[in-house]
């Protein structure tokens, strides 16, 4: 389903008849890592659902709301539960929340994730910035005719993740005493776990953490030059040699025990944004 700009200002429209004006700072959060809504002194809540052209989660650790309110002093907008390709939406429909940020007049886009780890020196339960991605899902969100007002047929993506803000992070990181990774992080359409025989390839065209989502987001923060920042918390160790099953409560376990330190590096983030 192709989303038209007129689409595009209405959602921002919408959002801005509810009171919400020029947020300074997106914030995408990934699955099972919702806890920082809890340190935003929150202004405005908005169902996914209420606002025109928006698609709702399906997945059950993703609550669906928009959130605006304070953080380390600045305004922002979080998502409180993303889309993904897996649950049936375009491309067009899972980015349509960061083209609306941008419209809004975000800033900067800081995004979340959870990821597991092919390079296995990276132990889960760590974070991991991302400094490159390889798409491997079978759609891209910038196919159709180009919206010229919100960006060129042809983005550069040679710097995908802001090369000023991951300076920032790994700053951060440093000062609170967190594991902060850097890697690369490959994005598959899911909704199921990859083979062994998966996980080899992926390793071997270089990648250190695979997921189900960021990658269609960065790419249209890319098209309309939002600078963004994506993190991976490493929820589990691929290693095809000694795979063992892993569930999604296990996968939201660890998160949420990551968590903590995900939270002080977005909010020491912010803070200097």
């Amino acid at each position: 389903m192709d989303i038209s700009f007129k689409q595009m200002q209405e959602s921002a429209a919408f959002i801005q008849s509810a009171g919400i004006d020029k947020p300074q700072v997106g914030i995408i959060l990934g699955t099972g890592l919702g806890g920082l809504i809890k340190d935003i002194t929150i202004q405005k809540e908005i169902d996914y659902a209420d606002i025109p052209h928006f698609p709702v989660s399906t997945v059950e650790s993703h609550k669906g709301k928009l959130i605006y309110g304070e953080l380390a002093g600045k305004s922002v907008l979080a998502m409180s539960g993303r889309f993904h390709y897996y649950e049936g939406y375009s491309m067009q429909q899972i980015t349509l929340p960061v083209r609306v940020m941008k419209l809004l007049g975000v800033q900067n886009l800081l995004i979340s994730n959870a990821a597991g780890a092919v390079n296995l020196r990276y132990k889960k339960g760590t974070l991991m910035l991302l400094d490159d991605h390889i798409n491997l899902l079978p759609e891209n969100p910038l196919t159709g005719k180009n919206i010229d007002e919100l960006g060129p047929r042809f983005p550069d993506m040679s710097q995908p993740f802001n090369k000023q803000l991951n300076e920032l992070m790994l700053a951060a990181a440093k000062e609170e005493a967190v594991v902060l990774h850097q890697g690369v992080y490959a994005s598959v359409p899911g909704p199921n776990l990859e083979t062994r025989a998966e996980y080899r390839y992926i390793k071997s065209i270089g990648s250190d953490a695979v997921g189900m989502s960021t990658v269609p987001e960065v790419i249209v923060a890319n098209h309309m030059g939002l600078p963004c920042i994506a993190v991976s918390v490493l929820t589990d160790e691929c290693d095809p040699d000694n795979l063992h099953p892993v569930s999604l409560q296990e996968i939201l376990d660890v998160a949420a025990s990551a968590e903590k330190g995900l939270i002080k590096l977005f909010k020491r983030l912010v803070a200097q944004l």
